[in-house]
C-alpha cells in the first residue's frame, strides 16, 4: 500500500493546497493527531497554546498539554471528550498549505463525517491499535467505524487514503501487531475497491512518526505523516471534464438603454470555456455562443474549472438561475428519473409518501423517493433489499424530480453528480446523494 506519485506532477504537489479529513472511531486519537500536527509544525499561536494549557477540561496527567483541545471547539466536546461537529483547521509548512477537517468518530455523527469528506482530497483513517481484536488463529477484527468511514471514502471518491495505526506506544511499538492490522485492512480495502492506500505506524500522543521520525520504530522506513501529506499529488480532474456552468444569477443593468447588458454569473464546475465556444443551455436545449468572459479584473480569453466568472452570450436567450451552460459537443444528461446512492442524515426515517426538495447545483425542485432498492451492510459489503431508510443508512434509491436535472455521474464530475435532499416542512437536509448513470 503506497502513495501514488504521477510522473511529471511534482509542480502540482509543491506549494498547493491539500484538503484532508481525519476519520475513525471514538477515542482513536483524531483530535490529538491534528493537535500534534499543529503543535509540532508551529501551526498554533501562543495565546491558543496558553488557553489550552489553562483549560479546566484537561484530560491529561500532570502538566502535559491535551492537544485534542486545539480542535474541540464546542463546550460539549470538551466536557464529554468526544468530537461532535466537524472542526476545520488551517496550517502550512514551507512546502504546502493544508485545510484539515476533524470529523466525529461516533456512529451517531456519521452524517457530519460525510459533510467533511465531500470536499476532501485525502482521508486519514485512524485505527486504534489497542481496540483491534487480534485472535490466536490469525484473524483480525477491524472496528465497524473503520469499515464505515472507508466505505464513505470510496463512495465519495476520495482519491488518497492514509491508514494511520495509532497508539503504537501501547503495544511497545510491536512491528508484528502493526503488520497484522495492515494486512487485514488491505484485504478489506481490496473488497471495497480502494486503490491508493498508504499505511503508517504512529503515536499521536507521543509524536512518533507524525512530524518527527520515531527512533522506537526503526523497522519502519517510510515517510512521516507530514512528509506523506506534503508529497501527495493533488490534481483536479474537473479540468479535463466537459464544460459545466450552473447559472447562479442573471446580471442586468441599464436595461432601458440600447446597449443592454445581460450576463450569466456562476462558478465553472468543470472543464474550460473560451470566447467563441459553442454551448448548449440545459434543460431548454438552446444553442449559445460565448461573446465575453468577465471577472472583477476585466475580460478573459479563457476560464477554467474553479473560477467564478460572468459569461456574456451573443444570443438573447431565456436563461435563469438553475439552468446549466454545457459544452455543445458533450452536454450533461437530463434526468427526471434519478438513480443514486445516498447517506440518510435525518433522525426521522424516510417517508416515501412525502415530497422533498432536491438541491442539485443551483437548481432546486420537488422530488419524490419512488423506491429503495438496496441498503449496504458495512460489515459484509453486501447489499440487501430494504423498504425504508433511517439515520446513517447508505442505500441505492430511485427518485422522480419535477424539473429535469442537467446531471453527470458522480464518478465523472463530482459537482454535477452530487445533490442533497431537503425536508420541505422543516427545511433540514435529510440526505446527501451521488448520482449513478448506467447502473
Amino acid at each position: 500500500m503506497n502513495a501514488r506519485m504521477e510522473p511529471g506532477m511534482e509542480n502540482l504537489t509543491q506549494h498547493s493546497l491539500l484538503r484532508f479529513i481525519t476519520a475513525g472511531s471514538v477515542d482513536d486519537g483524531k483530535s490529538t493527531l491534528i493537535g500534534r500536527l499543529l503543535f509540532d509544525s508551529k501551526g498554533i499561536f501562543a495565546d491558543q497554546l496558553a488557553a489550552v494549557s489553562r483549560s479546566k477540561h484537561k484530560r491529561t496527567v500532570g502538566d502535559t498539554i491535551d492537544l485534542s483541545l486545539l480542535t474541540d471547539g464546542l463546550e460539549a466536546e470538551r466536557e464529554q471528550g468526544i468530537t461532535i461537529d466537524v472542526a476545520y483547521r488551517y496550517f502550512a509548512t514551507p512546502k504546502r498549505k493544508f485545510i484539515i477537517a476533524d470529523t466525529p468518530g461516533h456512529e451517531q455523527y456519521t452524517r457530519n463525517m460525510v459533510t467533511g469528506a465531500s470536499t476532501a482530497d485525502a482521508v486519514i483513517i485512524l485505527v486504534d491499535v489497542s481496540k483491534v481484536k487480534l485472535h490466536d488463529d490469525g484473524k483480525v477484527d477491524l472496528l465497524i467505524q473503520t469499515k464505515r468511514h472507508s466505505t464513505i471514502a470510496k463512495l465519495l471518491q476520495i482519491e488518497h487514503v492514509i491508514v494511520a495505526v495509532n497508539k503504537m506506544d501501547l503495544v511497545n511499538y510491536d512491528q508484528a501487531v502493526y503488520e497484522r492490522i495492515i494486512k487485514a485492512y488491505a484485504e478489506f480495502a481490496r473488497s471495497l475497491g480502494l486503490k491508493d492506500v498508504t499505511a503508517i505506524p504512529l503515536s499521536a500522543l507521543a509524536g512518533d512518526n507524525v512530524v518527527e521520525r520515531s527512533e522506537k520504530m526503526d523497522w519502519y522506513s517510510g515517510p512521516t505523516l507530514i512528509e506523506l501529506l506534503e508529497n501527495i499529488t493533488v490534481y483536479d480532474e474537473a479540468h479535463d471534464a466537459p464544460f459545466r456552468f450552473p447559472v447562479q444569477l442573471v446580471a442586468r443593468h441599464n436595461g432601458h438603454e440600447a446597449n443592454d447588458f445581460r450576463g450569466y454569473m456562476g462558478r465553472i464546475e468543470s472543464g474550460k470555456v473560451t470566447v467563441g465556444d459553442k454551448l448548449v443551455v440545459q434543460p431548454s436545449g438552446q444553442s449559445a455562443t460565448v461573446k465575453d468572459i468577465l471577472t472583477f479584473d476585466g475580460s478573459l480569453p479563457e476560464a477554467v474549472a474553479g473560477q467564478s466568472v460572468t459569461l456574456l452570450l451573443k444570443e438573447y436567450l431565456d436563461i435563469s438561475r438553475g439552468d446549466t451552460l454545457s459544452s455543445a459537443d458533450a452536454p450533461a444528461t437530463q434526468l427526471k428519473q434519478v438513480v443514486a446512492d445516498v447517506c440518510w442524515m435525518s433522525d426521522e426515517p424516510l417517508d416515501a409518501r412525502r415530497k422533498y426538495w432536491i438541491k442539485h447545483g443551483t437548481r432546486q425542485t420537488a422530488a419524490k423517493v419512488t423506491r429503495v432498492d438496496t441498503i449496504l451492510d458495512i460489515n459484509t459489503q453486501q447489499s440487501h433489499p430494504a423498504e425504508g431508510l433511517k439515520l446513517n443508512d447508505i442505500a441505492r434509491i430511485g427518485l422522480t424530480v419535477q424539473q429535469p436535472l442537467a446531471a453527470d455521474a458522480y464518478s465523472d464530475i463530482r459537482a454535477t453528480g452530487a445533490f442533497i435532499l431537503i425536508d420541505e416542512v422543516t427545511h433540514q437536509t435529510v440526505a446527501a446523494g451521488m448520482i449513478r448513470l448506467g447502473e
